[in-house]
């Protein structure tokens, strides 16, 4: 699993695709450091929080070529022809995926030093949202690798995983429209608006039970809980076996 790590992070600085991502990452963070603290209101939790709407955008650029490239070569045969298994692989390059987030977000690490360094002060909620930040990226990532697996495009690719993410970003927006559009329906077949609400507002709830954003949002404040840590790994775990089941399949229907 070691050589698939190395081979696949030292492989994003052998392209664009690595310098890319962090360039993008630390302008846009930058930004909204130097916007604070011009306004002399520096709040690290408010930047981390900015950073995490970014994932949609740099999550599909650090992942669109971790399996999609081997395909398009071919040199995902050399997985298939030896004694290495495909957990391996794919443990391997979701953590190289993350080892370049981590890298990414050693500029926000330099800002909350610099905060220090300005009199400012690094709240238990700056830490609580960082946390959360590194395992949304890890259920994000998780998601690109499957995106990645499908297919031998690394654009196609790169929209899969932007269409996963834009899903979970909208999971409220969709259940406030489901409660809405079920309610309404229910109202208009069943005639009682009372337990057409109830069943329309269960339906949101069931919905929102699935957004992650909204089980960590508490971390900002301080408070902190290993329920929604537990429900990130999990989503992300399962996508990592979806993405092995993929691989899996190939590897068998090439012998």
């Amino acid at each position: 699993m070691f050589a698939i790590y190395k081979r696949e992070f030292l492989s994003y600085f052998r392209n664009p695709t690595g310098y890319v991502a962090i360039a993008l990452f630390s302008f846009i963070s930058g930004v909204f450091f130097i916007s604070m603290l011009m306004n002399g209101a520096l709040n690290m939790s408010s930047e981390i929080n900015s950073m995490r709407s970014f994932f949609i955008i740099i999550v599909p650029i650090v992942t669109m070529g971790l399996f999609s490239e081997d395909r398009k070569r071919g040199t995902e045969v050399i997985y298939y022809a030896n004694p290495i298994t495909m957990f391996d692989v794919v443990l391997g390059k979701f953590l190289a995926a993350m080892s370049l987030i981590f890298v990414m977000f050693i500029n926000v690490f330099i800002h909350m030093i610099v905060t220090l360094a300005f009199g400012g002060v690094v709240t238990s909620g700056d830490w609580g949202v960082t946390i959360v930040f590194f395992f949304l990226a890890a259920l994000f990532v998780a998601m690109g690798c499957l995106a990645s697996a499908m297919t031998d495009s690394q654009l196609i690719s790169a929209i899969l995983c932007f269409v996963f993410l834009l899903i979970v970003s909208l999971i409220s927006t969709l259940a406030s429209f489901a409660n809405t559009g079920i309610s309404t329906l229910l109202t208009n077949i069943l005639g009682n608006t009372e337990q057409a609400n109830s069943i329309g507002e269960g339906l949101a709830n069931a919905i929102n039970w699935l957004d992650p954003f909204a089980k960590t949002q508490n971390f900002r404040f301080g408070v902190f809980g290993v329920a929604p840590l537990f429900f990130c790994i999990s989503i992300a775990v399962f996508f990592l076996y979806l993405t092995f089941r993929i691989l899996e399949k190939k590897r068998w229907s090439q012998n």
